[in-house]
């Protein structure tokens, strides 16, 4: 099975995208809804809760993990795949939302000028700006936090004026900047994706991350098929949370797309 694991449920806009060009795969999804927003948490106790996420997943019998969290990808991935995984699962993989966004984003660029929006933690771990300088020396990066958004997001707010206004607030010192690529750096954000590219406008390029990280991971299973041979085929996929409340159940069918059932678990 792939497994796709987030903080909450955002990382349902990649699963969404990931059955779309992936159909023919099994999918386990786990939302740690008891723990959310890992955004305003420390790095340790990111890492903790992400190290017992993929634990989980694995021993549900994921070969292969999403982190669909830009947090846990910025502030737990580099270790779990250096230390964690050689020890314990040596024979499976673990994968981040950062490399292939950055990808993208140094594609699409023009002038080289990109800005990164996401959570208080994913920004202050300047991951976004190590990897895009990795890859180009020359890009200069801006970037800025969002912390209102997520919670404007779960409690449905995506098309009131007030959230608009404050997307708004978020995004003019990146327009200041005159950057020409925006990355939108949390799984919660496509549901704001013609609000974010209607708030820079049409000269600065907004991409669909969570569609980026679909084409990346059908990319990495062609050129991994010693992975892709072990995953098991099918469409019974399972929806995993560690909380579960009538908001979370609604906007888990309304950001996938379709009527699911959600199973409560515990991590720890």
């Amino acid at each position: 099975m792939i497994g796709i694991f987030d903080s909450g449920i955002g990382g349902l806009t990649v699963t969404r995208e990931v059955l779309k060009q992936l159909p023919e795969y099994q999918l386990l999804y786990l939302g740690d809804t008891a723990r959310l927003p890992y955004g305003n948490r420390s790095q340790e106790l990111i890492y903790q809760f992400t190290e017992q996420a993929v634990d989980y997943l694995f021993k549900q019998g994921c070969e292969l993990v999403i982190l669909a969290c830009n947090t846990a990808s910025a502030e737990a991935l580099r270790k779990i795949q250096q230390e964690w995984l050689p020890k314990n699962y040596p024979d499976r993989r673990v994968l981040g939302v950062i490399r292939p966004l950055a990808e993208e984003a140094i594609k699409v660029s023009r002038f080289g000028r990109i800005g990164v929006v996401g959570t208080r933690a994913t920004i202050s771990s300047e991951a976004y700006q190590r990897e895009l300088r990795n890859q180009k020396s020359e890009i200069r990066v801006f970037s800025q936090a969002c912390p209102l958004l997520v919670p404007l997001i779960e409690e449905g707010w995506q098309k009131r004026p007030e959230t608009m206004k404050i997307l708004r607030n978020y995004l003019r010192p990146l327009k200041q900047q005159k950057i020409d690529t925006l990355i939108l750096g949390c799984t919660h954000y496509p549901i704001l994706l013609k609000q974010f590219q209607n708030g820079v406008g049409k000269s600065i390029k907004v991409f669909d991350p969570a569609k980026v990280v679909a084409e990346k991971l059908k990319d990495y299973l062609a050129r991994h098929p010693e992975i892709k041979k072990k995953l098991v085929k099918g469409t019974n996929h399972r929806y995993l949370v560690t909380d579960m409340t009538e908001i979370f159940i609604q906007n888990a069918e309304a950001w996938l797309g379709q009527k699911i059932k959600l199973e409560k678990v515990e991590l720890g």
